[in-house]
């Protein structure tokens, strides 16, 4: 199969199935899988699913080959370990309004018949601002629709290198904005409109929160999800977790260095560091997930207590044996699954 293909092939379904499997066996047994003891940094344990995961894959970065293979790559990966998809209510293929143009986007609708008009999620996928697609977080936009009842709109904002800095952003807002003006018509409460995604979606759901925080129509609330904050400053996490789980400091310098490219923006600007805003107060609830064995964990912490100060209500949850990336593993790992299904009741609540 070329390095470009778009869907898993034989080897890497095989690899997908053979995680899956791992990930129901006893903790002992995956540990002993792994070749290892059980990993411990700074004080926390790896979920033994995810260390006996991370041996089955070949050790490489996200954005160690040209950057239409690390796509490709990406892509067939988080495909192949979904396995069964979480079943919802409905799920239609649409388009919304981006900054420039129409932007393809999936719309979730919890299942049976419901009592209620449901909130409505915006949801924006991980990747680096450069990998992922709807399709690579699908499981997850199913799992957060049934858990917490609400409708998810999952938004193929554009990447990187092809669109730099701030297009993505740009995309999150007008993408955000759509929402809101078609909430009713897509069966959900106008009024709840959020806003959420991991990773770089995170940090642009970040961004879309404070933008529009003194605007007519800003999110209800939103969900950050180990989201990217500073990329001013060097913490010790970046450190502790450079290598071998999931997202390294590597990828978070390649990702960077696409996304920015010639656009001459500086690492202190508050729309690449959503830490260093000068004002952090008025903004929407947030729920704020941090992985621990992240290499963003640190800058993750930072900005939840940022917005604690501020007087943002804030609602932290915390994994500390889960690493970055672990929304997308909910088949491979246990941990991953209750951690996903904790922080759709968060949400729920927080959404109430």
């Amino acid at each position: 199969m070329s390095e470009l293909g778009t869907e898993p092939g034989a080897i890497e379904r095989l690899r997908g199935a053979l995680a899956r499997q791992i990930g129901r066996l006893p903790a002992s047994v995956q540990v002993a899988l792994s070749l290892r003891r059980r990993v411990v940094i700074d004080g926390q344990a790896l979920d033994p699913a995810l260390q006996a995961v991370l041996s089955l894959r070949p050790p490489r970065d996200l954005m160690g080959a040209p950057t239409e293979v690390s796509r490709a790559r990406f892509r067939r990966e988080l495909i192949a370990v979904q396995g069964e998809r979480t079943r919802v209510g409905r799920v239609d293929e649409l388009q919304v309004d981006g900054a420039t143009g129409a932007l393809r986007a999936r719309h979730y609708t919890p299942p049976g018949r419901l009592s209620y008009r449901p909130a409505l999620l915006v949801y924006l996928h991980g990747g680096g601002f450069v990998l992922g697609d709807p399709d690579t977080h699908d499981e997850l936009c199913r799992l957060l629709c049934v858990e917490t009842g609400h409708h998810v709109l999952s938004v193929d904002y554009r990447l990187a290198p092809e669109h730099q800095f701030p297009a993505p952003l740009e995309d999150a807002v007008a993408a955000f904005r759509w929402a809101a003006t078609h909430a009713v018509s897509l069966g959900a409460d106008p009024a709840r409109v959020a806003v959420g995604g991991d990773s770089a979606g995170g940090t642009l759901s970040a961004l879309v929160a404070q933008l529009t925080a003194r605007d007519k129509v800003r999110p209800a609330a939103q969900l950050l999800i180990y989201p990217a904050t500073d990329r001013s400053h060097r913490r010790p996490s970046h450190q502790l977790f450079d290598t071998g789980f999931f997202l390294s400091m590597h990828d978070v310098r390649a990702f960077h260095a696409l996304y920015v490219g010639n656009s001459g923006a500086p690492v202190t600007d508050p729309r690449i560091s959503p830490l260093l805003a000068p004002d952090l107060s008025g903004l929407p609830p947030a729920l704020v997930v941090v992985a621990g064995f992240d290499v963003l964990r640190d800058e993750v912490e930072a900005y939840a207590s940022a917005l604690e100060a501020a007087g943002t209500r804030t609602v932290v949850q915390r994994a500390p044996s889960l690493g970055h990336g672990f929304v997308n593993l909910t088949m491979v790992s246990g941990e991953a699954a209750r951690t996903v299904r904790t922080m759709a009741a968060a949400w729920k609540e927080l959404m109430a």
